[in-house]
C-alpha cells in the first residue's frame, strides 16, 4: 500500500484526498493552507467557531495533521522523514517547494495542475482560459521541479469549457476530474512503471493572477461576456459610467442583435433599474445585457437609485 502525504487548500485538496482513499492508499499526514497562513491560537479559534471545508473534510476522515507553518520548515522536512512517504500530493499550494523537499519520497513529488500543460501555467488557469475563449481545459498531475509547473507529466485530462461557464463552474468539473486522475495514477504507480513525458516548451504559456479587468466595448461582445463570466468568484469585470465605477455580474447575462437606432460601441441602448441591467452595444454591433451593482460595497444598496437617475439610453461609456 502506497503511503501518501497530500499537501493544499480548498477543493483541490479535499478532491485529491478523496481520489488517494478511492485507490485505497494510505494517507500518513496532511498539511492544509490554515497551518500555514494563521498564528496557531487565531486557527483553533477557527477551527471551533468557522470550520473551513478543508478542516472538516481531515476530520470526517479521521486523517493526521502535519504541524509545521511552511513546507519548507524543519518542522515538516523533520515529519516527512519520519513518516517516510512514497508520494507527496500538492493540491493548490503558494509555496515553492525546495528540492531538499521535493526529492524525500520515495516515488515522487507530484502536483496537480488545472490546465493542460504545457499551455497556462501559473496559479489561476481557471481565469485565463475562459477569459481567452478556450473550448477546452484540463487537469495534469506532473513531477514537482524547480520551475513552475514545468516538470514531467504523468497523467493528464481533458475539460471541456462550456459558453456558460464560470470560473467557478469550471473549478468545479476540473477539481471533481482530478480525483477520478489521481485515483488511476496512485493504482499505476503501485502497478506499474509510468515513463514522465517531458513538457514541450515551444508550446508552453504562463499567466499570472487575473489582471486586465475593465469591460472593453470595443471589443465584441462575447469577449466581454467571456471575462466577466472568468473573474467568477474571485473578483468583478467592470466599467465606469463617468467617474463611477459598476461592476458586472455572470448571472443572466445575455448577447442580443442590435435591432437599436444606435451604432457606435460603448453606447448604452437601455437601462432597467427594477432588473438593475444595463445593455451596452459592443463592436460587432450586438448588444450585451448585464447585470450591475455599484462597485463599492457601501455603496451597492443605492445600485437601482443610481442607474434611475444618472445612466439613461443613448450615453456613451
Amino acid at each position: 500500500m502506497l503511503k501518501v502525504v497530500i499537501i493544499g487548500y480548498g477543493t483541490m485538496f479535499t478532491n485529491l484526498i478523496a481520489g488517494t482513499l478511492d485507490a485505497n492508499c494510505e494517507i500518513v499526514g496532511v498539511l492544509r493552507q490554515e497551518r500555514v497562513k494563521y498564528h496557531p491560537f487565531i486557527r483553533k479559534i477557527k477551527d471551533i467557531l468557522n470550520p473551513s471545508l478543508e478542516h472538516n473534510y481531515i476530520k470526517s476522515y479521521n486523517l493526521p495533521e502535519i504541524k509545521a507553518r511552511g513546507v519548507n520548515t524543519k518542522e515538516f522536512k523533520k515529519e516527512l522523514l519520519k513518516l517516510n512517504p512514497d508520494i507527496i500530493l500538492v493540491g493548490s499550494w503558494g509555496e515553492k517547494l525546495k528540492k531538499e523537499i521535493y526529492d524525500l519520497p520515495k516515488i515522487a513529488s507530484i502536483n496537480a495542475h488545472p490546465s493542460l500543460l504545457p499551455k497556462y501555467r501559473g496559479p489561476n488557469p481557471y481565469f485565463w482560459t475562459i477569459r481567452n475563449l478556450e473550448q477546452t481545459s484540463g487537469v495534469t498531475f506532473h513531477l514537482i521541479d524547480d520551475g513552475y509547473d514545468t516538470g514531467s507529466i504523468l497523467a493528464q485530462e481533458e475539460v471541456k469549457i462550456y459558453p456558460s461557464d464560470t470560473g467557478q463552474s469550471l473549478k468545479d468539473r476540473t477539481v471533481l476530474m482530478a480525483r477520478g486522475v489521481v485515483c488511476e495514477l496512485l493504482k499505476a504507480l503501485r502497478e506499474d512503471i509510468i515513463i514522465p513525458l517531458k513538457q514541450r516548451e515551444d508550446r508552453a504559456s504562463y499567466y499570472s493572477h487575473p489582471e486586465g479587468l475593465e469591460l472593453d466595448f470595443s471589443k465584441t461582445a462575447e469577449e466581454n461576456y467571456a471575462l466577466i463570466r472568468a473573474c467568477y468568484p474571485w473578483t468583478k469585470a467592470y466599467f465606469f459610467h463617468n467617474n463611477t465605477c459598476l461592476a458586472a455580474l455572470p448571472e443572466s447575462v445575455h448577447i442580443d442583435e442590435n435591432s437599436t437606432e444606435y451604432t457606435e460601441a460603448g453606447t448604452i441602448t437601455e437601462v432597467n433599474e427594477k432588473n438593475k441591467t444595463v445593455s451596452i452595444l459592443c463592436a460587432d454591433n450586438k448588444i450585451l445585457t448585464m447585470p450591475v451593482v455599484l462597485y463599492s460595497s457601501r455603496n451597492k444598496p443605492f445600485t437601482r437609485n443610481y442607474l434611475k437617475r444618472e445612466i439613461c439610453a443613448g450615453q456613451k461609456i
